[in-house]
């Protein structure tokens, strides 16, 4: 579940060329879920990681995490 989770929010990611000819990648609806980077993959691999870390992060503060293509990850304490 996590890993399709990451995959659906993956292929949203949007990324941009700046003025410095960085790229820098971020995926609509993951607030703070940001990457910069001198190449496009890098930028990819970074932008998974950051939402990897955000995802835990997220869930600790229970926080409510985006709903991405039908895929929702939710938070229960087992009894």
């Amino acid at each position: 579940m996590l890993t399709r989770y990451i995959q659906a929010a993956m292929k949203h990611a949007q990324y941009e060329i700046l003025d410095d000819k960085t790229f820098y990648g971020s995926i609509p609806g993951f607030d703070g879920v940001w990457a910069n980077e001198p190449a496009l993959e890098a930028c990819r691999e970074e932008l998974q990681e950051a939402l990897e870390d955000w995802i835990p992060l997220g869930v600790s503060l229970n926080h409510e995490l985006p709903v991405v293509d039908g895929i929702e990850l939710k938070y229960s304490e087992v009894a």
